[in-house]
């Protein structure tokens, strides 16, 4: 997890980076209170908690895979000079350093505050195997998920932690903040609900995924069976995929999911050899070309809408 030491930030570095970005939201300093978030999941629950209050940065660009993310100068100078900085610790290490050597502001480990469930395999799961891969490693997150997002009830209380931390470092609008929070676990509960009916009926109940991204979605009476590990960049063995396509056959599941963000070319070659449907599950972790006009709950609700159809709900 984030250390709550953290070392002075490099005047020279910062002062390059105003030189370099100019104007525009990494360097305006005439804002009032400023957010910077890891990437969009945080990114959203903060612009909806902080409203017109606060400017919010995601540190991740849109298209880009959070895992990939690296520190540049402007994600320096955004985090040396926000007030509050959002970070699920483990996720995204080059990031997450960067924040321990110049975030001067109050740092909010997405880690510390939420009950995050353990990763597939973290508890003896017979599912665990891709523990072993290359690219699955999550730093100080150890046996731990951290795609929690996909439970709407931990984005609502997320929502309730930024409300609290937004009270404290602006008093004059703590009441907007809890209100937002609370506007925003009203949708989201609703999105729970959502999920939970939507799912409550489905001929099958296992899914194939692209890598183990969707684990909280097990509260529905889903089950997830990925081609990779927590990491995209995973690699699956040739005895994983034998006993993906035992599983395809056995339960007559007739989709392999790929995602947004990460090549196709695994989950494409599986189904191919198996002549079922491919689609895409989106696991949210940012927006694309693709989604810029979609936001975290229709997003949701349009994974929801695949899982229904591949599924027979």
């Amino acid at each position: 997890m984030l250390s709550a030491l953290r070392t002075a930030p490099a005047i020279g570095l910062l002062t390059a980076a105003v030189a370099l970005t100019g104007c525009g939201a990494l360097t305006d300093d005439s804002a009032g209170i400023t957010v910077a978030a890891g990437f969009y999941p945080l990114a959203y629950v903060a612009e909806q908690v902080a409203g017109d209050h606060a400017e919010v940065v995601n540190l991740t660009k849109p298209g880009q895979e959070p895992h990939d993310s690296e520190l540049t100068i402007a994600k320096t100078a955004a985090i040396a000079r926000a007030d509050l900085v959002i970070v699920s610790g483990g996720f995204q290490p080059p990031v997450e350093a960067g924040i321990e050597q110049n975030a001067t502001g109050t740092v909010l480990d997405v880690a510390e505050v939420l009950d995050l469930e353990p990763a597939a395999g973290a508890d003896g799961d017979e599912h665990g195997s891709q523990e072993g891969h290359e690219g699955h490693d999550h730093g100080d997150l150890g046996d731990l998920d951290p795609h929690f997002w996909h439970d709407p009830l931990l984005m609502a209380d997320l929502g309730d932690e930024v409300a609290d931390e937004l009270a404290d470092l602006d008093p004059e609008h703590a009441r907007d903040y809890q209100q937002n929070a609370a506007a925003l676990r009203e949708r989201l509960t609703e999105l729970d609900q959502e999920f939970t009916d939507g799912l409550a009926h489905c001929e099958r109940d296992t899914v194939v995924v692209s890598h183990d991204a969707f684990g909280y979605l097990r509260r529905y009476g889903l089950e997830f069976e990925p081609i990779a590990g927590l990491s995209p960049g995973a690699e699956p063995t040739p005895a994983d995929l034998q006993r993906l396509q035992r599983l395809v056959r056995d339960n007559g599941i007739t989709t392999v999911f790929s995602e947004r963000l990460a090549s196709s070319a695994m989950a494409d070659s599986l189904a191919d050899d198996l002549e079922v449907r491919t689609d895409v599950l989106d696991p949210i972790e940012g927006l694309t070309e693709d989604t810029a006009d979609e936001d975290y709950v229709s997003l949701m609700e349009a994974n929801l809408q695949a899982l229904r159809k591949a599924n027979g709900c």
